[in-house]
């Protein structure tokens, strides 16, 4: 398992395409000064010794410097020692979480996703002696995270979900209610539940029918209805509000009759979310009605630290760009 113990500084990666920008414009105001001291094919020929590829190695010779030192910071990390546990008693839970740009509305504080993303992160809080996976879906659906009783990675992987994980757009219930049946393992001693959170907007179909199927399998379902009747806005990256091809402004509503039509099909359970902690408390209820068997826990316990390999790189590359001169040397 990687990992890096401080991501937060990974978002220092941006400082590179900066520096390259900077470095361009310099490049083009120097050519813009010889170019109105002389002819700059004159110059050239006044200043042989000058070499322009070398300027580019030394540079990019520390911008690789720079990355490195940036993962330096972040601690990358690879988990070295397993800890299993066979005597721990719990269930299996895959949680389907929607990320279709809908979910970015507001109406619930601070906004769909961000609200889903907390009560997940609440739900694994309390959780002990459980398995939980990750998948995530919108037009398309994927395994953000095979099940696993590793509670900090399942926290790491869910902070790094948002809309453009997925390019395909819309809400494919049925395809994620269908992964996530076959993420479970074959253990059928153990409770198993499905929590799939969505606004419901866009459904492209089937998804009462795998329900169904989940149903038969023994598989608790749980439909988590976020957001409002009313609907609200959907705020894009770039500060704006998503459009339709004609300029309209889209707003997003929560399909609360289609989740709950899904939820019945499969004979589980439907909860609206809104701002409240209502929805938290009873699904900790009915999960804790599952019955619970004996399951494999398998985490890391341990993780290495994988930093010296890139210290040792950025000393060479320093070192490098120390001897590397930008004029050209007479032998």
């Amino acid at each position: 398992m990687f990992r890096f113990d401080n991501p937060i500084y990974l978002w220092l990666s941006l400082l590179i395409p900066l520096s390259v920008m900077i470095y361009l414009y310099s490049i083009r105001k120097r050519k813009q000064r010889i170019a109105r001291f002389g002819n700059p094919i004159l110059v050239r020929q006044l200043s042989p010794m000058t070499s322009k590829k070398r300027s580019w190695i030394k540079f990019v010779l520390l911008e690789l410097s720079l990355l490195f030192l940036i993962l330096i910071l972040a601690r990358p990390q690879i988990g070295s020692k397993l800890a299993t546990n066979k005597e721990r008693e719990g269930i299996e839970t895959i949680i389907a979480l929607d990320i279709s740009n809908s979910m970015l509305a507001e109406d619930v504080a601070p906004s769909r996703l961000e609200k889903s993303k907390l009560l997940v992160e609440n739900l694994m809080n309390k959780f002990s002696e459980d398995r939980i996976g990750l998948i995530v879906f919108a037009g398309d659906a994927f395994v953000q995270l095979p099940i696993t009783s590793d509670y900090v990675s399942a926290k790491m992987f869910l902070d790094n979900i948002n809309p453009s994980l997925i390019e395909t757009q819309g809400t494919d219930i049925g395809k994620a209610l269908q992964l996530s049946m076959n993420s479970f393992t074959p253990n059928s001693k153990v409770g198993k539940a499905i929590i799939l959170i969505t606004d419901g907007e866009d459904n492209e179909g089937g998804a009462e029918e795998m329900a169904k199927q989940a149903q038969s399998k023994g598989i608790k379902v749980f439909i988590l209805g976020i957001g409002s009747k009313e609907g609200a806005t959907i705020p894009m990256p770039d500060g704006g509000l998503l459009k339709t091809s004609t300029g309209d402004v889209v707003k997003t509503h929560l399909n609360e009759e289609m989740c709950k039509q899904i939820a019945d099909a499969g004979h589980g359970v439907y909860l609206h979310v809104n701002n409240s902690s209502t929805a938290d408390a009873v699904l900790g209820r009915e999960l804790d009605k599952l019955q619970k068997g004996k399951i494999n826990n398998i985490a890391y316990s341990d993780f290495d630290e994988q930093f010296q390999a890139l210290a040792l790189l950025v000393v060479i590359l320093l070192i490098a760009d120390t001897v590397l001169l930008e004029r050209k040397r007479r032998w």
